[in-house]
């Protein structure tokens, strides 16, 4: 009932259901109705609030296959986000958790970029405001009102969160387990993984060869 009722209309609106999405399990159990709802967010976000009218919502690959934009956030968020996915080469093993292929891990990237980091980067801009505030307002009541600091707080805030993760702001143009696990994934290479393979099907070969 809650997830149905609601409406974007301003950007807490959008705050209040990515809060939600805080609780892996929740997201879980009310995938149907979130994914719904998740895309009605996304859409908002970019035609009424970013004036965006040319990215058609949800994005499709080939084949019509839909990029279910819910899941592509909660398990980017898993591993770091944005940067930390894209410095540890994770965008293929995304778009293979996503039911892709290896090989369409920049599409993920670009799907990402396009329709999900600036969201996030508000999102987060927006928490760490409203601590910064909370913070703010616990000061007032503790010094007298000469000694106020202003917004000095908030600024410092911000400033963390920007050093933490940079993000791409506009670009042109059993999952249960996967979105839970809370350890992040090591920095994945291809190259040792291709080696691995070519290594089994050379022994594999090499048995073949001495049977016959």
């Amino acid at each position: 009932m809650i997830i149905r009722a609601l409406e974007f209309n301003d950007f807490k609106d959008c705050v209040n259901l990515l809060n939600m999405l805080e609780d892996g399990k929740f997201v879980f159990h009310y995938k149907y109705e979130l994914e719904k709802k998740f895309d009605e967010m996304v859409s908002w976000f970019i035609i009424t609030f970013l004036g965006i009218t040319t990215r058609p919502i949800p994005p499709v690959m080939t084949e019509n296959r839909k990029v279910d934009l819910l899941s592509l956030y909660m398990i980017v968020e898993r591993d770091g986000g944005y940067n930390s996915v894209t410095e540890d080469n994770l965008w293929p093993i995304i778009a293979k958790d996503m039911g892709f292929e290896y090989k369409d891990g920049e599409y993920m990237r670009t799907v990402y970029a396009m329709y999900l980091d600036i969201l996030v980067y508000y999102y987060k801009f927006k928490e760490v405001q409203k601590r910064a505030d909370e913070s703010e307002g616990m000061k007032d009541k503790q010094d007298a009102p000469e000694c106020s600091l202003g917004r000095s707080t908030s600024a410092e805030d911000i400033k963390k969160v920007n050093e933490e993760e940079t993000y791409a702001l506009y670009a042109e143009n059993s999952w249960e387990g996967t979105w839970n696990a809370h350890k992040k994934r090591r920095k994945f290479n291809f190259n040792h993984a291709r080696k691995a393979v070519d290594e089994a099907n050379a022994s594999v070969l090499k048995g073949i060869n001495k049977r016959n």
